[in-house]
């Protein structure tokens, strides 16, 4: 007995023989006497069955012997053709060679499939029900299909290396509850399609290398409150390519690049009080396209992603608070708004409170850049200028001081006024200009009324002068001749009229209003005409004019040095 046991025990597995596995079923049989032939390819109509009956039913070990084939039997060139199958058992290919195609279209499932480490030109399983698939690190000459397949389970690829595409165009996975489809690290020559798909659960495509496009125009994702398609660190030649799509979660690409555009065109990404789309330091070298309806709800963040170019439309801009812009840099606007107005509306949906800063400059320093480049300087300017008054008044935020606060709002509604924070220095000219023609009405007016008066002691001292503050029929005592004076004022004459119609005063420099506003108001010039005139307080209209004087004098020396600042570029914020 125990001798009998012995020998049993040390007994070599013996391989199996198509014997083995009779008796056949009436599917079976037919498998097995038509499949060398190349041309056979269906059980009954070719449709995938929706029960279990001996026309359909093939068990998954006999299919396993025949693909990898032995002496006994050799599969034609075209590899295992069979649609319309009923598969019972375990389909185990791990860790086996496979050297044709492997099609199993239309066929239901089951069990999962087992490709772990498995090694194939072409995998076909379009329009199957499986319950999963475990294809962990399957090398793929070809590529792996599943085109309008029926998944209830999770498809697992990681590490898969595949020579063509991943196509699963119309595909229905459901894993609600965790991933729907892994392909972590895996890597293509191809893409991976899943245009029209519809996936309740996760997708992973994180790490993957594509030689193509992620292409999932028109599909449906779900995964409410969790991440829903992780591409972080994902590389790809081609397009990411979301037109139509309806996205349910988060669709997260950390730290990706992609060598053509990432299209959300018309697409759906709903993510509500979380992030929907995180391209956080993304890499796209085509352009990124939100336009035509496109709905983003929940936060559009854009930190530090790097884009050739942006299409979008101001209907699919997320709501005001979810929008991240900082450090993202971008070419240029091939499409949507360029002008400043719709442009600072687009980063006022930015709210640095709600990520605990107070203001980001660089948004609004690169979509001047770019609207400068793009040939609008006047609209870059604009934004500039809002760019200085929205950092000013967060450093006023800043300022725990109630003194300083009110210094700092001072200083900076001066800069806003004179020169737009430096940003439009030959505004101040502007403002001299608007003084000049000021103060040379205030002046001809004093100078009409007799208010202006000669800026010499020795005029003022001369009898032409003093005289002429009486009327012809007054005298005056002069102690610098020694006796009285008549007045030489004729009735109702000022006595700056009456000095001017003096012979003596007709070599004194005549008055002129618009040059002597423009020698108060320009500090470093001297045109000449405040060295003979200034205005006279003891007479009417006198002492407003004179309080003037010093007003425009102030006024020349500050709107000059803002000037000079301005141009020089020390009042810009850095």
């Amino acid at each position: 007995m125990n001798e009998k046991a012995s020998q049993a025990g040390s007994a070599v597995p013996v391989a199996p023989t198509l014997a083995d596995f009779q008796p056949f079923s009436m599917a079976e049989g037919k498998v097995v006497s038509h499949l060398q032939t190349g041309d056979f390819d269906r059980l009954g109509d070719g449709l995938r069955p929706e029960k279990a009956d001996a026309e359909r039913t093939v068990r998954a070990d006999l299919l396993r012997y025949l693909i990898l084939a032995s002496d006994e039997y050799r599969l034609h060139e075209k590899g295992l053709r069979l649609s319309g199958a009923w598969i019972t058992g375990i389909l185990d290919l791990e860790g086996c060679r496979i050297p044709r195609d492997l099609g199993l279209k239309d066929c239901h499932f089951e069990a999962s499939p087992v490709l772990r480490s498995a090694i194939i030109d072409n995998l076909f399983l379009d329009g199957s029900a499986l319950p999963g698939l475990q294809a962990d690190r399957l090398e793929a000459r070809g590529c792996i299909s599943l085109r309008a397949a029926i998944v209830m389970g999770e498809i697992r690829l990681p590490g898969a290396r595949i020579g063509g595409s991943i196509e699963a165009d119309g595909v229905r996975i459901s894993s609600p509850e965790g991933i729907a489809l892994d392909a972590d690290g895996s890597e293509t020559r191809g893409g991976i399609l899943l245009r029209g798909a519809n996936v309740r659960g996760g997708i992973n495509l994180s790490a993957v290398r594509l030689g193509g496009d992620v292409n999932a125009v028109g599909a449906q994702l779900e995964r409410p409150g969790e991440v829903v398609l992780n591409g972080d660190g994902i590389v790809a030649a081609g397009d990411f390519a979301l037109r139509g799509a309806t996205i349910v979660g988060e669709t997260r690409l950390f730290g990706a690049r992609f060598g053509g555009d990432v299209d959300c065109t018309s697409a759906s990404l709903s993510q509500p009080g979380g992030y929907a789309l995180r391209l956080n330091r993304t890499t796209i070298e085509g352009a990124f396209f939100l336009r035509q309806n496109a709905s983003v709800e929940g936060t559009l963040d854009l930190t530090a992603t790097t884009i050739g170019a942006i299409d979008d439309d101001q209907a699919s801009w997320p709501k005001t608070g979810d929008l991240l812009l900082n450090r993202c840099q971008y070419g240029a606007f091939i499409g949507g708004p360029a002008d400043a107005e719709s442009r600072l509306d687009w980063l006022a949906r930015q709210t640095p409170e709600r990520w605990r800063a107070d203001f980001w400059p660089q948004p609004y320093e690169q979509l001047s850049k770019v609207l400068r480049e793009m040939g609008h300087d006047e609209e870059a300017r604009a934004v500039l200028i809002t760019k200085e008054r929205l950092q000013r008044k967060a450093r006023r935020a800043r300022a725990k001081n109630p003194a300083l606060r009110i210094a700092l709002a001072a200083m900076d509604a001066i800069l806003a006024v004179t020169l737009r924070y430096g940003r439009q220095p030959l505004l101040a000219l502007v403002w001299l200009m608007l003084f000049w023609a000021i103060g040379t009405g205030v002046f001809a007016i004093a100078y009409k009324s007799g208010a202006m008066k000669p800026n010499s002691p020795v005029v003022l001292r001369s009898p032409e002068w003093t005289m002429c503050d009486l009327q012809r029929t007054e005298t005056r005592f002069m102690p610098s001749v020694g006796q009285d004076l008549a007045g030489r004022a004729d009735s109702g004459q000022d006595q700056l009229t009456c000095f001017r119609n003096q012979p003596e005063a007709a070599s004194y420099p005549e008055f002129n209003a618009l040059m002597y506003s423009l020698d108060v108001l320009l500090p470093v010039a001297s045109i000449g005409q405040k060295e003979y005139w200034r205005p006279d307080s003891l007479k009417p209209n006198g002492t407003f004019t004179l309080k003037y004087y010093f007003f425009q004098s102030v006024i020349g020396w500050a709107l000059s040095l803002l000037a000079v600042a301005g141009f020089s570029g020390l009042v810009k914020s850095q």
